[in-house]
């Protein structure tokens, strides 16, 4: 009905009609199906929480004389530098040198790769420590010196593992608090966590990767980036509801951006008591809509996705694949749910009400012709399915 060329000239010439993906269903209840597909040209859809699989990759410059770095820290936490000369890796969960991690557990975290990254988005200054060995073209052993990310000739967060098609909601069944990466889980199901955006999440308003693919423009933490795989342990082959919806774990988006176009409020260094660090990133996805069969996915509601009930204490660390039940993030949004005839309160590690503004934020940058769109060059796999890890014994003795 409508192309992704047709679209960009309506955004260019300032006339889209954009939405949230909140406000297009009860627009689409109030006009209908067909007609809302006709007037309406993109739904605007965003997350924003905790986001592990993510980092970034950082250039320095030479100095003089030049150095050939080995190991690095930039306010003391490792880097990896197996890459070029003075080209960095900062991985989001990489923890501070000589964090005690969880020898006095639980561990505290205070610091880490997401606290760094956070930083340089800020514009705050940071330390860099390096080491070499020293070469003849590049004869420097060591240097010290502060910098901040204008110093840096490029700052690119490129991050395997964003934005969760659905997730585990997470509680424990056992008899002491456990601390995990949903945050800590009381004893005896007194409490659960979930972590999405819900009815506002990229992937579940785009549930058979119709538009969202491999070189799709998003807006990740303000800046433009796109998608330039799919993410790790990406499962397109899942049990979906009839409007297409997983009930659990499915796809996933590898994102890269610009960090200095980035705003720090979207990029937030995140500690997990007991477990490590992480980054809490906002991502927005525009969704073009191309026809009415994309429109209708866009009006899913929290009532309408289920996510799975998992036990941290046992189900979950040991891979048994036991659901205790299946919930709606409409009865999550409530505070408490009622499980097995006990009620449980409820929290959210992620945030829906800076979610809505990052969709509303691109939704005025298309309004205002400041953001195109554009079409993926490949569709993400919908029948793969994620592999755990092998374990076999080789030369050196069985594995454990």
């Amino acid at each position: 009905m409508k192309t992704y060329a047709e679209i960009n000239e309506k955004i260019a010439s300032g006339s889209a009609v954009v939405l949230n993906a909140e406000e297009v269903s009860d627009y689409v209840d109030r006009k209908g199906l067909s007609a809302t597909a006709e007037e309406i040209d993109v739904v605007t859809t965003a997350t924003f929480g905790p986001m592990c699989s993510s980092g970034c990759f950082l250039n320095f410059g030479h100095s003089i004389p030049k150095i050939r770095i080995t190991e690095a820290w930039i306010d003391d936490v490792l880097t990896y530098s197996g890459i070029a000369a003075v080209d960095l890796f900062m991985g989001a969960s990489q923890l501070q040198n000589n964090d005690s991690a969880n020898m006095y557990y639980p561990g505290e975290f205070r610091f880490g790769g997401g606290h760094v990254i956070e930083k340089l988005v800020a514009r705050k200054e940071l330390q860099l420590c390096a080491l070499s060995y020293g070469t003849d073209e590049y004869p420097r052993r060591e240097l010290r010196t502060m910098f901040t990310i204008d110093d840096l000739n490029q700052a690119v967060m490129v991050n395997p593992r964003n934005c969760y098609q659905n997730y585990n909601v997470a509680t424990n069944t056992s008899d002491r608090p456990i601390y995990t990466y949903m945050g800590l889980l009381k004893p005896r199901m007194q409490n659960l966590t979930y972590s999405s955006a819900g009815q506002l999440s990229p992937l579940l308003n785009d549930p058979y990767y119709d538009t969202i693919g491999v070189g799709s423009a998003v807006w990740l933490a303000g800046a433009r980036g796109h998608v330039y795989s799919e993410g790790t342990q990406h499962t397109g082959s899942v049990e979906r509801t009839e409007n297409g919806v997983p009930a659990e774990g499915a796809g996933t988006l590898a994102l890269t951006a610009d960090m200095k176009q980035m705003r720090p409020e979207f990029v937030r260094g995140v500690s997990l008591k007991g477990y490590g660090v992480s980054l809490s990133l906002g991502v927005g996805v525009p969704i073009p809509i191309l026809n009415e069969q994309i429109l209708q996915y866009t009006t899913v509601r929290d009532d309408e996705i289920k996510a799975e009930l998992i036990d941290y204490s046992y189900d979950y660390p040991m891979k048994s694949g036991k659901v205790i039940a299946h919930l709606t993030y409409g009865q999550m949004k409530r505070d408490e749910v009622e499980v097995n005839g006990k009620k449980i309160e409820v929290s959210s590690m992620s945030s829906y009400s800076k979610a809505l503004h990052i969709a509303e934020l691109l939704k005025a940058e298309i309004q205002n012709g400041d953001f195109l769109l554009s079409e993926p060059m490949q569709k993400l796999p919908q029948n793969n399915k994620s592999k755990s890890m092998v374990l076999r014994e080789g030369e050196g003795g069985a594995v454990k």
